[in-house]
């Protein structure tokens, strides 16, 4: 479409002027002539228009010439022209490319906006997720640590259950043998007592005889009764001594006794302390357990956040190389 001012009658009379001067009236000079108005292709379907209907003189070889160089020149004008549209067309065209390309561009900026916000996200949920990894790692080793001094306090209570139970052996062996020589004992003061009593009714037996004998000679030995008499206290004395001596054993057997008694009150109690070692032993065992559980459940959540770790890993990986592919596009 023609720029407003521009028509047939003005490019008509810049044509003349350029031939009154002697020059070449071609698209470029006519447009020159206008004031660089004006479109190359109205002003060339005008000057089309002009030559057609202008008068051609008589030949001449000037006039051939010249019409030669107007030939030429219309032809380079048409050619210029021509190159001019296919210009105009590949600029129009670019143009359109361009704006395609430019939307394209717009959609791809939004989209790399939104994977921006999307990688953020991730971001934060990345650190949020390796926060919680750093604390599921101090609580682990202070798990580890706590397990670490609780297997090492049941180390050392199994330590003094051993001792322990090597101490009650020791009593036991001792109570064993303080048995063993309260029998020997009881055997030798109930052998000694079977002697006493044997020797005893022995003598008593003999004092019978010369009883029956004395009497038998009381008349002829009268003055032998008063030895018999003093033999008789003798021997009541060492009775009495023998039972003395008897009450003795008797209370040397009830210590004994009471000893023993205290031993046994000593293993009750040695077996008292070693049932609360062993229920000790017992819940600090359970403990153990219940740590153990608690650290396979810290190593499973440990576990289940290098899965998510990895996961966010891989978004991310997926998530830049979205963004490369968008960019490249």
């Amino acid at each position: 479409m023609a720029r407003g001012g521009v028509n047939k009658a003005i490019v008509q009379k810049a044509r003349e002027a350029l031939l009154a001067r002697g020059e070449n009236p071609s698209i470029d000079a006519v447009r020159v002539e206008l004031g660089n108005t004006g479109s190359k292709t109205t002003i060339h379907r005008y000057l089309r228009e002009l030559e057609v209907h202008e008068p051609r003189p008589e030949s001449s070889r000037e006039q051939l010439s010249n019409e030669l160089t107007a030939l030429v020149g219309r032809l380079l004008e048409r050619v210029m022209e021509e190159g001019g549209d296919y210009v105009e067309q590949a600029q129009a065209q670019f143009n359109h490319d361009k704006a395609t390309l430019e939307a394209k561009l717009e959609v791809s900026q939004l989209a790399l906006a939104t994977l921006q916000r999307e990688f953020d996200i991730q971001h934060v949920a990345l650190e949020t997720e390796s926060a919680e990894l750093q604390t599921s790692r101090s609580s682990l080793q202070t798990e580890l640590t706590h397990n670490a001094r609780l297997s090492q306090n049941c180390s050392d209570l199994e330590l003094r259950v051993q001792e322990k139970d090597e101490y009650i052996r020791s009593l036991e062996e001792k109570h064993v043998h303080a048995r063993d020589a309260l029998e020997h004992y009881r055997n030798s003061i109930k052998e000694q007592r079977e002697q006493e009593q044997r020797r005893h009714e022995g003598q008593l037996q003999q004092v019978q005889v010369e009883l029956r004998q004395l009497q038998q000679t009381m008349i002829i030995k009268q003055d032998e009764l008063t030895r018999l008499n003093r033999d008789n206290e003798r021997l009541l004395g060492e009775s009495r001594h023998q039972a003395k001596t008897n009450a003795g054993q008797e209370d040397a057997m009830q210590r004994l006794a009471g000893e023993i008694n205290g031993l046994k009150t000593t293993v009750a109690k040695a077996e008292g302390a070693k049932e609360m070692l062993q229920e000790q032993v017992v819940l600090l065992r359970e403990e153990g357990k219940r740590l153990e559980r608690e650290l396979e459940v810290a190593n499973a959540q440990v576990a289940e956040a290098k899965g998510q770790l990895a996961e966010s890993s891989t978004e991310v990986a997926r998530l830049l190389q979205n963004i490369s592919e968008a960019s490249a596009t």
